[in-house]
């Protein structure tokens, strides 16, 4: 016979739903509602789900929330999956664009690249994987700061210095705000030779079960051949950002 703690698990969206849109003090009341259940058997599966720990029970209130541990759990198995469905993303991009692809977190004010995917024959030397780069001026600082407000983003920035790395180096945050507020518009970010003379690249973010922005798929090259087609590159980046999210998120794609 299928277990308490079985039959609630339809409990789990709900509440996290609740939670989610800033709803506090939720019921036992408040889910038999929303879920046209019988509040008295609902009761009992909570208390189950709580003895477990995927529940939540405030003593003082009664009121209910998800265990804490779930998004320990859930933010440990996105970071595997990054790790894992990440080389498989980059290689999809590569193998359609033929360029580099990487994949980059925001850590602080740096991005830090944390898998990627070098063609044969490309000129890079070593490997990017952990090294930070200022957020300002990266491949995919941009993308990874897009769902930040501005005000959030003058935080993260508020100590760093801008040093001219290329030629288009934002100058400052308000420079770098203006061109988020276009990435944002867009979608994905095209940072043009900010990073260093003569580099090109083309970003987007990556969003985890919460709908944060987690991580950054990027193709970067030379300029002389990545402009000419930013379409195509943004396209694939777009594309293969998506399938990563189904991925993190446990949709698969046929």
């Amino acid at each position: 016979m299928e277990s308490s703690v079985g039959r609630g698990f339809d409990v789990l969206p709900a509440l996290a739903g609740r939670a989610a849109r800033g709803r506090r003090g939720t019921s036992v009341t408040d889910l038999a509602r929303d879920l046209g259940r019988d509040r008295s058997q609902l009761s009992r599966v909570l208390g189950a789900m709580a003895e477990e720990r995927f529940v939540l029970r405030d003593p003082a209130s009664r009121d209910l929330a998800p265990h804490w541990r779930l998004y320990a759990d859930a933010q440990e198995l996105t970071a595997h999956r990054l790790r894992t469905d990440g080389r498989t993303a980059l290689e999809g991009m590569a193998a359609e664009t033929g360029e580099s692809c990487y994949l980059g977190v925001l850590v602080g004010d740096t991005t830090v690249t944390v898998a990627e995917r070098v063609p044969p024959g490309s000129n890079q030397i070593g490997s990017w994987i952990g090294r930070p780069y200022p957020a300002y001026c990266s491949d995919c600082g941009q993308a990874l700061l897009s769902d930040a407000d501005d005000e959030e983003v003058a935080a993260v920035l508020a100590r760093t210095g801008f040093v001219r790395h290329g030629p288009n180096t934002p100058t400052g945050v308000d420079d770098f705000l203006a061109r988020l507020r276009v990435t944002r518009e867009r979608g994905y970010s095209v940072v043009d030779e900010e990073a260093e003379p003569g580099l090109y690249s083309v970003a987007a973010p990556v969003r985890d079960f919460r709908d944060e922005v987690v991580a950054a798929v990027q193709v970067v090259g030379p300029r002389v051949r990545l402009a000419p087609k930013t379409e195509e590159c943004a396209a694939a980046a777009l594309r293969w950002s998506r399938w990563l999210e189904n991925a993190l998120r446990g949709v698969h794609e046929g």
